[in-house]
């Protein structure tokens, strides 16, 4: 048994660490798909993205399961609301990619763990240990530090952070399986996807199967990077520790950042790096804390068990 155990961990391991690999190369997928615009995109992945997930609940015998969910009202609501903040993710997130603020949009997702704790603590009323006050007070600056430099807000940063902290929050709260949530969620944009894809062809600027069959491959390959990775990232949270899915989830904002800064060559001011040092530094500090308060857990239940028997 501890042999399979094992197995298990490595192929959770594997399946996780490939999920967030690839999203954290999507800034270089993005860009192929020009000269379609933030707006075609977006509604493009969100109408391959249903048929993809539809194609896989045809193969897994999974629309009773969907059926089921959406008979729920609370947990429809919460995928509906989960819908929505992930599209504004989403067309955040390539409208900064094509745009040229890679290195932002990685910044969005470093601060991301730093905007769950604060929704933990003003939505849900939890109590943040001292560690972690510090973890969020150097986010803080770090984010202060960036907005002098720029003489704004990164707001793409800060609307990645706040949206993918929503759509975590909704998906954690409805407690639903990763393809019934992604069906669900594809499915509630999908006719506003099929709107915006009609008023863009009104207007004439339709780039879908007008600029040769690769640039159709890629726009209708957007359900397929959308789906691959959220089913493997499933499989792997299944049979991993929360700590190691913790840990996993900086490689993607990691390779963002290199992408941005190694093949893109966007700017760093000194300034800008400082702000990103200081948010290193409170990752550190918040992963730290966290593998300690694991490890007590830990001590305690097994004391706790140890007395009972």
């Amino acid at each position: 048994m501890p042999h399979d155990d094992d197995d298990d961990a490595r192929r959770g391991l594997i399946y996780g660490a490939s999920a967030y690999l690839l999203w954290g190369l999507f800034p270089l997928y993005w860009p192929l798909l020009e000269p379609a615009g933030t707006a075609e995109i977006l509604a493009q992945r969100m109408a391959w993205s249903l048929l993809i997930m539809a194609m896989i609940l045809t193969i897994t015998r999974g629309f009773g399961r969907v059926r089921a969910v959406l008979a729920e009202r609370r947990q429809r609501n919460l995928l509906t609301a989960a819908a929505v903040v992930v599209t504004v993710n989403w067309g955040t997130y390539i409208y900064g990619v094509n745009s040229g603020h890679v290195i932002e949009t990685s910044l969005g997702y470093f601060i991301n763990p730093l905007f769950t704790i604060l929704l933990g603590v003003f939505v849900l009323g939890e109590r943040l240990r001292p560690m972690q006050w510090v973890a969020v007070g150097i986010g803080t600056v770090a984010v202060l530090v960036i907005a002098v430099d720029h003489g704004h807000p990164p707001w793409i940063a800060l609307i990645l952070a706040t949206s993918f902290g929503l759509y975590g929050f909704f998906k954690k709260r409805a407690a639903v399986g990763a393809v019934e949530s992604m069906a669900i969620e594809t499915g509630a944009m999908f006719l506003p996807a099929l709107i915006a894809l009609g008023v863009i062809a009104a207007q004439g600027n339709l780039v879908f199967a007008s600029h040769g069959a690769g640039n159709a491959l890629l726009l209708a390959g957007t359900g397929v990077v959308t789906a691959v990775p959220l089913l493997l990232f499933a499989a792997g949270t299944r049979r991993l520790p929360l700590s190691v899915v913790g840990l996993l989830q900086y490689l993607a904002p990691v390779l963002q950042f290199s992408v941005g800064v190694g093949i893109r060559h966007e700017a760093l001011p000194a300034a800008e790096f400082a702000g990103f040092a200081l948010v290193w530094v409170a990752l550190i500090v918040l992963t730290v804390d966290g593998l300690r308060s694991q490890r007590r857990t830990a001590a305690l239940a097994a004391a706790a068990e140890a007395v009972a028997a």
